[in-house]
């Protein structure tokens, strides 16, 4: 279980683990020119197989593309944040919980499908961008997971959190107390 995801998101650990991938865009035909190596569903499917248990949860951060390959996964839970192209009421029968914008998981976890700017107190776990952007930029920590960017294989959310990934990302609280410590030293000078 990961004991630092809000109340709402533990049942996604309790059995298992959480898996996170992003923008798997099955059968979509334009991915070949973002990306000459894109390989096919079939592919990303044994990739994903080949990382995930029955028990585990599979986040999908959007951009699904044709939503049958999805059947294939061999999973006990599947979780939807729509992207920008997926169409609302096409994924019912195949994920367990849809979820339509970013969404906190943790205090300092904030998933989403685009990435988020100007948050320095979370790590943006997203995808939507095709190319490796930075790890930082505009003050927030960024992980892309979008499917090409991190070799198609999805993360695993509690190892990551256990490598450290958040440990240089300050809580709200202590940016709200910094900034307003540097308030009152302003007016004081």
């Amino acid at each position: 279980m990961i004991s630092t995801l809000y109340e709402p998101f533990r049942n996604w650990s309790e059995n298992g683990s959480v898996y996170i991938l992003s923008d798997m865009h099955f059968d979509d035909k334009d991915c070949k020119l973002m990306d000459p190596n894109w390989i096919t569903p079939q592919e990303q499917i044994e990739i994903i197989n080949r990382n995930i248990m029955k028990n585990d949860t599979f986040v999908c951060l959007g951009d699904v593309g044709r939503p049958q390959y999805l059947k294939e996964l061999k999973v006990r839970k599947k979780i939807l944040l729509l992207g920008n192209h997926d169409r609302r009421g096409e994924y019912h029968d195949y994920f367990d919980e849809i979820y339509a914008g970013p969404l906190f998981i943790a205090e300092k976890i904030l998933l989403s499908h685009e990435p988020v700017y100007g948050l320095r107190w979370c790590l943006n776990i997203h995808g939507h961008d095709h190319n490796n952007i930075e790890a930082y930029k505009d003050g927030c920590k960024h992980l892309n997971l979008a499917a090409n960017v991190c070799g198609y294989t999805p993360i695993n959310l509690g190892k990551i959190i256990k490598s450290g990934i958040l440990s240089d990302i300050d809580s709200i609280h202590r940016v709200t107390i910094d900034h307003a410590i540097a308030k009152k030293d302003a007016e004081n000078n």
